[in-house]
């Protein structure tokens, strides 16, 4: 493996890269987000594993707000609205200072959520959103972006299983149809814009899922087997 600092090349291999999990409930995202950062802390590499909404004291709050359930009454647009603030906080105090220190940023959801749940799903409007985004994210966008793709129900029924005697949050209770409309919306976008974004197959193991995972990264980041 090289080591950094030799040459301008292998400076750059080590620079700082932004990768987002994205996909519907139950689908493995912080589970692979971990061992992503298990496999590339053992490269030599400096991450940072984050989430959203949260990541910082003020958007974690947002997040309890929002998953209670007690803002479900506010439009899609209103709750793309608390996102944003909560994803533009997480971008300023966390995100942008990890990247630029050179840190690897692996985030579990970032602004594509918002485009599935509240746009997609929950019809806010694309302009509202794309002007959120703006604001909130502006350059900082993801180097790669991977979607945990499975059906809805299975992804609920490893949701529920996950949790146990825990209450499912404001988004799990939706319906099943609702969930799928979020698993197309996420493909659209894989579709969209496939220079960014790498569709991995996550019905299979939490093993085969981390090979896939690791595949993707090494062909779309790394320019070596690590």
């Amino acid at each position: 493996m090289r080591q950094p600092g030799a040459t301008g090349k292998q400076t750059a291999t080590m620079a700082g890269k932004f990768i987002t999990f994205e996909g519907g409930e139950g689908a493995g995202k912080s589970t692979q987000a971990r061992r992503l950062a298990d496999r590339l802390s053992a490269s030599g590499r400096a991450v940072v594993v984050t989430r959203e909404p949260g990541g910082t004291p003020t958007a974690e709050s947002i997040r309890r707000l929002l998953l209670s359930g007690l803002v479900k009454e506010l439009s899609a647009d209103d709750e793309a609205i608390l996102f944003a603030a909560a994803r533009a906080d997480h971008v300023e105090r966390v995100i942008r200072p990890a990247l630029a220190a050179g840190r690897w940023v692996l985030c579990d959801r970032f602004a594509d959520s918002t485009h599935a749940y509240q746009g997609a799903a929950g019809g806010a409007d694309e302009a509202l959103l794309s002007a959120l985004d703006r604001v909130a994210v502006g350059r900082t966008r993801p180097d790669l972006t991977l979607i945990l793709d499975l059906p809805a129900e299975v992804g609920l029924a490893r949701a529920g299983a996950r949790q146990g005697d825990e209450a499912p949050d404001r988004f799990e209770r939706d319906d099943v149809a609702v969930h799928e409309r979020r698993r197309q919306a996420f493909l659209t976008i894989a579709g969209r814009e496939p220079e960014r974004c790498v569709v991995i197959d996550a019905t299979g193991d939490e093993d085969t899922v981390a090979d896939a995972v690791w595949q993707a990264v090494r062909a779309r980041l790394l320019d070596e087997a690590a």
